[in-house]
């Protein structure tokens, strides 16, 4: 059995019973499930979520202005699943602080899948928590593996989880060229076609909360053609 808490958000229920059952098939017990944003803020809380799945459309209150009213409080992975399949809906919906993205209709399996994969890397990267590089302290930031914290010009800066994961790995692999779909699959553990926007619009989160000038970054920056790059500047 497994003990990660699950939070299922949908105004369907039909869909809530359907992934509650298949998540307990694959050994999971602690589900919550939520068919409103009302209920689904009560419950964050109350109980501390490793894994959120969220609806766009619920009746009280848009699943994107949930994202950020829960954003204010966690950093837990938030998986978007939603009939709203345009890119512009997934591209807000990653900007407002989603990290991962799946349109209705969905292959059920593949949603337990990335629920699984997202519980995975969390667990690894707590897991290695007790390794020898627990910090990365830079010129203008710092990044606790320890503490789940990002210090950048002395302050502590909300990260939510997937761009701590994914800023963890470029410190851990500075100076290295990695292609989008190399970021996602090491990051977020499974890949399909179109995921590389993910990466691409966390990195553009990362770069607001790093950079001087986003627009000019030089600290994760682009190699046209190939992908992206972190080039640590030391402290002194």
């Amino acid at each position: 059995m497994r003990n990660e808490a699950i939070l299922l958000v949908d105004d369907e229920e039909g869909i809530l019973i359907m992934l509650e059952n298949l998540l307990r098939r694959a050994g999971y017990t602690h589900i919550t499930k939520a068919g409103s944003a009302g209920e689904a803020l009560k419950a964050v809380r109350t109980v501390r979520f490793d894994m959120i799945v969220l609806d766009i459309m619920l009746p009280d209150m848009d699943g994107f202005s949930l994202c950020m009213e829960m954003r204010k409080t966690i950093s837990t992975p938030i998986l978007f699943l939603t009939a709203r399949s345009s890119d512009m809906d997934k591209l807000q919906g990653l900007y407002l602080g989603g990290d991962d993205y799946v349109t209705k209709p969905f292959n059920p399996m593949e949603v337990v899948a990335r629920i699984q994969a997202h519980l995975r890397r969390s667990s690894l990267y707590a897991s290695d928590a007790s390794n020898a590089d627990d910090l990365y302290q830079y010129e203008t930031f710092t990044v606790s593996r320890i503490t789940g914290q990002l210090i950048v010009g002395g302050v502590v800066t909300p990260c939510p989880a997937k761009e701590f994961e994914l800023l963890l790995y470029f410190c851990k692999h500075p100076n290295r060229v990695f292609t989008s779909q190399q970021l996602y699959e090491q990051v977020w553990g499974t890949m399909v076609q179109g995921d590389e926007k993910t990466v691409v619009i966390h990195i553009s989160r990362l770069r607001k909360k790093l950079e001087v000038d986003p627009s000019d970054p030089k600290l994760i920056v682009t190699l046209r053609g190939i992908g992206y790059k972190f080039v640590p500047i030391s402290g002194g």
